[in-house]
């Protein structure tokens, strides 16, 4: 009991940790709203496009956080059957004559063997190459200035997070 309730507690404590998108998405608003675009290309790197705005602005797109691994499988592991590693059998007969003329034959047989059981391990899901990253279309206004921030692509994160971007950002 106390060690379900310890996994438990272990396994909230890492959730809660955790970012989703919307959470990254809040965070890197609330700070780069209002900043030089230049100073975020500085921090977090070129944008990979932009395009120019009729009004004077532009929308980049940039991309950080990118990596490749390499998921391995997960097996799952049951108990398996017992197989017999040796069985012997014994038959004894027994004849008896209880009265004249009458003649009574008995057998039997007795068998025993003794075997071990082996764990059958399973693939459960095969290994998966897997790509992260944070991807954001960040509008600048004809002075530079970032009007607007959107998270366009977001993957799962590298450290048991639900957001690569809230990972890339600090969150």
């Amino acid at each position: 009991m106390m060690k379900s309730a310890g996994a438990a507690l272990v396994a909230v404590l890492a959730l809660a940790g955790c970012v989703t998108t919307e959470e990254a998405a809040q965070s890197v608003r609330a700070k780069w709203i209002g900043e030089p675009i230049d100073r975020f290309f500085v921090e977090n790197g070129p944008p990979v496009s932009s395009y120019a705005l009729d009004s004077g602005g532009t929308i980049y797109t940039w991309r950080g956080g990118e990596m490749d691994y390499v998921r391995p499988a997960q097996y799952s592991t049951q108990p398996g059957f017992s197989s017999p590693m040796r069985v012997s059998e014994k038959t004894t007969t027994v004849t008896a004559r209880p009265a004249p003329g009458v003649t009574v034959t008995r057998s039997s047989t007795t068998s025993s063997s003794f075997g071990y059981s082996a764990p059958v391990t399973t693939m459960v899901r095969p290994p998966q190459n897997v790509h992260l990253v944070c991807e954001a279309q960040i509008t600048a206004d004809e002075q530079g200035t970032i009007q607007a921030v959107r998270i366009s692509r977001d993957t799962e994160g590298a450290a048991f997070s639900f957001s690569r971007c809230g990972e890339i950002f600090g969150n």
